[in-house]
């Protein structure tokens, strides 16, 4: 359903329970909204309303309760068309963007740890943050060294702190001044671009014929195959912080679905396909409740948003917490941060 379908009277009303739901935690009854509201409506007037508005899916009354409390469905309602959403204050996007610049001095790992621990801070949830995809990144230098007869350890240089070690079996052995030879072509030939576009342009070059490639062409290229298409099989990660804030949470409280979603946090899998599938969203990206698609997240909400170097995205970042989160403050949050955190990592 859309906005349209609801007069003003029921968006006002039902805008009206959500804050007061997210404020207090306890199911609303029609009394306490037809006084909250401020509207010139009779408590029975109140009660016709949302019984509308249950009957379309989007309250509902918990157990035996009297009052209602908002569903997924009722809180895409608010979060698409009623919420009004607050600029974050002057002093917080100061806080965040001086202390990601200080940590950009850092490694990566250290940068993406302190945005993932900001955004628990600032937000009282949990924060998560996608380690860079390197496959977007570029590479600014390659060299060799040999381990063993056929063993090399190959050194990725994608920026002047990160550092990626690749240990590459090799069919034959290397000596050392061939292996310079070959990382003497490749920094000529692919310094400055992506790692992606490296690895796609050596792995079309392998399956091309080799007749007319000299052999330090061809033992660059072999190697080189090797090596970016190890680059390519790392699998995803993210950094999160403040799991400990959900314990506080109504909805979220039980111990079993603690433990379950902890479980989850631990397991990465799902998360990381849930970031994943926010890489092509270009702002905030909300999963209320059953729309993450994972059992786990029910009574959760994840706001992600994507974040870019140079209009290449990078990864996600979000804040993972209840249904009941104050949405017109964690969107921002997520927001500034994401921005902050390109803009940090585009200074390195």
């Amino acid at each position: 359903m859309v906005i349209d379908d609801l007069n003003e009277r029921s968006q006002y009303l039902l805008r009206s329970l959500i804050e007061t739901y997210i404020q207090q935690g306890q199911p609303v009854g029609s009394r306490n909204l037809a006084t909250d509201s401020k509207l010139d409506v009779s408590p029975a007037t109140v009660r016709h309303v949302m019984a509308d508005l249950e009957n379309l899916g989007l309250i509902v009354s918990p157990h035996t309760s009297s009052g209602r409390i908002p569903t997924a469905k009722g809180y895409r309602i608010f979060v698409d068309s009623l919420l009004k959403v607050n600029p974050l204050r002057p002093s917080e996007v100061r806080r965040i963007e001086q202390e990601l610049s200080g940590a950009s001095e850092q490694n990566t790992e250290a940068l993406i740890s302190r945005a993932s621990g900001l955004l628990s801070e600032v937000s009282h949830l949990a924060g998560v943050v996608m380690v860079p995809n390197q496959a977007g990144m570029a590479l600014q230098h390659i060299e060799f060294m040999r381990l063993s007869a056929k063993r090399v350890l190959a050194i990725l240089v994608i920026s002047s702190s990160d550092v990626r070690n690749v240990v590459v079996d090799t069919e034959r052995e290397y000596a050392k001044p061939e292996l310079e030879k070959i990382a003497n072509y490749l920094n000529s030939a692919f310094a400055g671009k992506g790692l992606a576009a490296v690895r796609e342009t050596l792995l079309s070059e392998m399956r091309e014929a080799k007749a007319d490639m000299d052999t330090l062409m061809q033992s660059a290229i072999e190697m080189a195959g090797k090596v970016f298409e190890s680059a390519g099989e790392g699998k995803g990660d993210y950094v999160m912080a403040g799991q400990t804030n959900l314990m506080g949470c109504s909805g979220l409280s039980h111990v079993d679905r603690l433990r379950q979603l902890f479980e989850a946090f631990n397991a990465k899998q799902d998360i990381l396909y849930l970031l994943d599938s926010s890489m092509q969203s270009k702002g905030v990206k909300l999963f209320i409740g059953e729309e993450s698609g994972y059992q786990v997240l029910d009574e959760c909400s994840v706001v992600t948003a994507p974040y870019e170097v140079d209009g290449q995205c990078l990864g996600v970042l979000g804040v993972i917490g209840p249904t009941r989160m104050a949405y017109e403050r964690v969107i921002p949050i997520v927001d500034v941060t994401a921005k902050l955190l390109g803009y940090a990592l585009n200074q390195r």
